[in-house]
């Protein structure tokens, strides 16, 4: 009990001291790419994080101390078509080893296609690629029946034409499950920092957030909902953009509001959370949806808001396959699609 105290209260304080860091830290950060959920189930919750502990590799990447025995020999494809032009997409699998822990790796790349050269009068003259990659290897390991942590560290790479910056980082975790079926776990992820710059000496932070994810399954209904409170480092997300204000347009006047009071703080608050949720239908398939405020408040247009900060998806199984599809809206311009394909390697050895 005493060894699994000093773990637990370890992992807190590091995150606690790095996100402190990292809250004072504000402007542009590298490898934005880190950001942006690679798989179709956690693209389809609204976010990019999850507390749901059914041996997924995808839940796994984003949150190590859900990294299971279980998803030993374990394999997923990932495979995202992004805005016009780029794709990305991740190759996954893992491995247990009983002494030590569970092991995942995970090989990830986005690719922007080829970009036109221009001049500063605007000449094309040729095109360029364009691509990030970075390599992940997490693990996690049980400490007993209702706790268990984890941690991953990533070795990033990017290039653009013939510039390129190399960069490291790190992901902790803590989970505890409750024997009534709730699962709660704290996530520090990209602690790190840009080692190369891509021009001069000057580096950029790394897409720092520190993430308190909450979920359960209900007892007597079909359903798992979770709640995600992002960037806990960092209070004020607002993103100003003079052609969306955060308090509207005066419909007299034409002139942007901005938003006071508890208008003010509740549009601060909310930002912060993320909400989705999964209905089984059988065992074989699963519907779900998820809801992301600051996704809607940041690409939304006053006069047309549709559907943007809203995502759904769905989940079979097929045989020994599991095949899940997801749509995300981040604005009116295009809805990116998502693809995981993943099985268990062991389910085709012979008996």
């Amino acid at each position: 009990m005493l060894v699994k105290q000093k773990i637990l209260l370890t992992l807190a304080f590091l995150v606690a001291g790095v996100s402190f860091t990292y809250a004072q830290i504000g402007g542009r950060y590298a490898f934005s790419f880190l950001e942006k959920p690679i798989s179709a189930r956690v693209a389809a919750l609204g976010g990019n994080a999850a507390a749901i502990n059914d041996n997924d590799l995808n839940i796994g990447f984003v949150n190590p101390s859900l990294i299971t025995a279980e998803m030993d020999k374990s394999f997923a494809l990932n495979y995202v078509h992004w805005f016009e032009g780029t794709n990305y997409g991740s190759v996954q699998f893992a491995n247990d080893f009983e002494k030590v822990g569970s092991f995942m790796a995970t090989l990830q790349y986005m690719d922007y296609g080829r970009i036109d050269y221009a001049d500063e009068t605007g000449a094309l003259g040729g095109t360029f690629g364009a691509y990030d990659m970075a390599l992940t290897i997490g693990w996690g390991r049980k400490l007993d029946s209702v706790f268990s942590i984890g941690a991953a560290g990533k070795l990033i790479y990017s290039a653009y034409d013939t510039y390129n910056s190399f960069g490291l980082a790190v992901d902790v975790a803590g989970t505890y499950q409750s024997r009534s079926g709730w699962t709660m776990s704290l996530v520090g992820r990209n602690i790190g920092s840009q080692l190369t710059a891509y021009t001069g000496s000057t580096t950029d932070p790394l897409p720092f957030t520190l993430q308190a994810i909450i979920s359960k399954r209900l007892d007597h209904v079909p359903f798992r909902f979770s709640i995600i409170y992002d960037h806990i480092e960092k209070w004020d997300l607002t993103y100003i953009d003079p052609a969306n204000p955060s308090g509207g347009v005066d419909p007299v006047t034409g002139e942007a509001k901005d938003q006071e009071g508890f208008a003010k703080f509740g549009d601060q608050l909310m930002r912060h959370f993320i909400v989705g949720g999964e209905f089984y239908i059988g065992k074989n398939l699963i519907l779900r949806g998820g809801y992301n405020y600051r996704r809607r408040q940041e690409g939304k247009i006053e006069d047309k808001l549709g559907m943007v900060g809203f995502s759904w998806g769905i989940g079979v199984r097929i045989s020994k396959f599991r095949i899940n599809y997801s749509r995300s809206s981040y604005n009116l311009v295009g809805s990116p699609n998502y693809f995981t394909l993943a099985f268990d390697l062991d389910s085709f050895a012979k008996k």
